[in-house]
């Protein structure tokens, strides 16, 4: 298990070689804490995501719990990127994901 400032410094070396790459989504695989109830990570993460998005960094982050078909900012995301429609993470209601629209 990597610390908190490890895994932020892997979150934003990836989102900057996604960027470079041209890379339009990810999918953040951060979990959820080790007893399901919210790991450090996975905060950190959303609130640097939250950051960006609010900066423009980024056009969107979907929470797991959020990434479903119900959900508007999801639905936008699908009609743009049908291809999404196939994820298995799509309707579960993971917390332990998020997806990152470049």
């Amino acid at each position: 298990m990597p610390s908190v400032s490890e895994a932020m410094h892997r979150f934003e070396h990836e989102v900057a070689v996604a960027r470079k790459e041209g890379t339009a989504i990810l999918k953040i695989i951060h979990g959820y804490g080790s007893k399901g109830v919210g790991g450090e990570i996975r905060i950190a993460v959303q609130k640097r995501l939250r950051e960006m998005a609010d900066a423009g960094e980024i056009t969107a982050c979907i929470f797991g719990e959020d990434w479903s078909a119900g959900n508007e900012v999801t639905w936008k995301l699908l009609q743009q990127r049908p291809e999404l429609k196939s994820d298995p993470h799509l309707g579960r209601r993971n917390l332990g994901i998020t997806i990152v629209a470049l």
